[in-house]
């Protein structure tokens, strides 16, 4: 598996950087025990270590990389990084999707969107629900679509309880999954 190398485009804080080695490697330590043949494993490496490339860009540079102006600039660094992506030749579409929605996530993801959404929330390094998510993380090799239901909805209660925004893709994720 290649190593954790971002692209020269990204822009990145020190703090963004571990937090996205952390979740490479929750997803490169779930592709093996889980047996994830090359390609697959491959794929959710790459969305790792892709996902959050451009977080700490401004909205301004965001959205000079990306034609939405409908979406919200919390969410654009996930959008923006999956097009800058696509101009540069990527081609697999679990790849893309995984990148362009890990923040609200998709109905439609196969397991590489499915791996990021819940590696993004599961990983170590966040400060909240620590047992929680850390039992959560080691039972995903055993029961992935179970701690991905759980995932999504504690997702979906901590943003209901900060009094978030529901993006119509959050909702239209747990519809599939509840």
């Amino acid at each position: 598996m290649s190593s954790l190398v971002l692209p020269e485009w990204a822009i990145v804080t020190d703090i963004r950087r571990a937090h996205i080695a952390r979740v490479t490697g929750l997803l490169d330590e779930w592709a093996v025990t889980m047996h994830l043949n090359p390609a697959e494993a491959q794929a959710w490496h790459d969305a790792g270590r892709w996902h959050d490339a451009l977080r700490d860009a401004t909205p301004a540079v965001l959205r000079a990389l990306l034609d939405a102006p409908d979406l919200p600039d919390a969410i654009l660094h996930g959008p923006a990084a999956a097009a800058q992506l696509e101009r540069e030749g990527e081609r697999r579409q679990s790849v893309l999707e995984a990148v362009r929605w890990h923040t609200v996530g998709h109905p439609e993801w196969d397991r590489t969107g499915r791996a990021l959404f819940m590696a993004d929330f599961l990983e170590p390094g966040r400060g909240f629900m620590n047992a929680d998510r850390a039992f959560l993380a080691a039972q995903l090799p055993h029961n992935f679509d179970g701690v991905f239901r759980q995932a999504v909805r504690q997702r979906l209660e901590w943003t209901l309880r900060e009094g978030n925004r529901v993006f119509p893709g959050t909702v239209e994720l747990w519809n599939s999954v509840r």
